[in-house]
């Protein structure tokens, strides 16, 4: 086995007991939430004259299942269910299967995190090694000031300005939804537009947000490298200005590449408060209402499901950190 599989295993083993260690105390937590819907709508059953059993009966079939035993016993169910993916029947959506709605949000929260994070890291990139270059001039002062205002602003902050200028004063882009009602789904001009510019607000919150972070990172990068043997011995030796700008940016942004990784896991996460104020019907707000609902079941899958998203974004980062700086790859083979 190769010392990068050997890495990778590591990893994955290290993942795994992981999500189970967070999965366990989600469900213990979410358990000890007060205010049960299936309990309130048995002990409302009961109260209008059905028998417990009747009542037991009448709220299985509406939810399509009925939990009982210990909190032990039904966290063994739990885990038998997630062995076979199945994470049970959400409460606040009679008779619609967990996985289902979790699949179906997950996939309108993807696209604006991840076109939004790599938007902000590509201009973040470029705007920090220039704000590095031209650290002493206003155009770097500029720079560094705008990264330092919009990193110190929270995502709420900033989407709740954004959806104040864009939605309210200046109606430009609507919220609420993917698209259009009114329109036909399919692969149409009409259709597609409609989802753009609804998911515009999103995506350009995640990308102002995620902006003065990489600039920041970037630009402390960048004068880091600045100060390196390498680079002064490559000015001392004649080499061209672009190439040397090459070889400062390369070796900058290396860090930066985990930082990313991370980050697009950390998102799905943070993405309710964005998809609260836009009323996007992604993860976050899924995960916002079933907390409002009370429905443990579709609670702990969101959970679930964002864990794991970290936890492969760790392992992402780490592993793509390995292939693309050769000097880790050398210390680990001589290791």
């Amino acid at each position: 086995m190769t010392v990068i599989a050997r890495r990778l295993a590591g990893h994955l083993a290290r993942g795994f007991a992981m999500i189970l260690v967070v999965t366990t105390i989600s469900f213990v937590i979410i358990r000890s939430i007060p205010g049960d819907p299936m309990r309130a709508r048995y002990e409302k059953l009961v109260e209008q004259g059905m028998s417990p059993d009747q009542a037991e009966r009448a709220t299985a079939a509406l939810y399509g299942f009925m939990p009982k035993g210990s909190l032990w016993e039904q966290y063994a169910g739990y885990m038998r269910g997630l062995l076979h993916l199945d994470l049970g029947q959400s409460l606040s959506v009679p008779g619609a299967e967990v996985t289902t709605l979790l699949a179906a949000a997950a996939t309108w929260t993807i696209l604006p995190v991840l076109v939004g994070t790599l938007l902000s890291f590509a201009v973040g990139i470029i705007m920090g090694v220039y704000a590095a270059i031209k650290r002493s001039s206003r155009l770097g002062d500029v720079l560094a000031v705008s990264g330092s205002l919009l990193h110190g602003l929270p995502q709420y902050v900033l989407a709740l300005l954004l959806s104040a200028v864009f939605t309210t004063l200046l109606p430009i882009f609507p919220t609420g939804g993917t698209a259009d009602v009114t329109l036909e789904p399919g692969l149409n001009a009409a259709y597609i537009g409609s989802l753009i510019q609804y998911a515009t607000m999103p995506i350009l919150t995640y990308a102002l947000a995620g902006y003065g972070g990489w600039i920041l990172a970037m630009k402390s990068s960048v004068v880091t490298v600045l100060g390196d043997d390498f680079i002064m011995a490559a000015e001392l030796r004649g080499l061209k200005r672009g190439l040397i700008f090459r070889y400062v940016a390369r070796n900058a942004i290396l860090p930066l590449f985990t930082i990313l990784a991370l980050s697009l896991g950390l998102l799905f996460g943070g993405a309710i408060f964005i998809e609260r104020i836009f009323t996007y019907p992604g993860l976050g707000l899924l995960l916002l209402n079933s907390i409002t609902d009370r429905d443990y079941t579709l609670m702990g899958g969101a959970f679930l499901l964002i864990t794991v998203a970290i936890v492969i974004a760790n392992i992402v980062a780490d592993m793509l950190y390995t292939a693309i700086d050769p000097r880790v790859r050398s210390g680990q083979e001589a290791s």
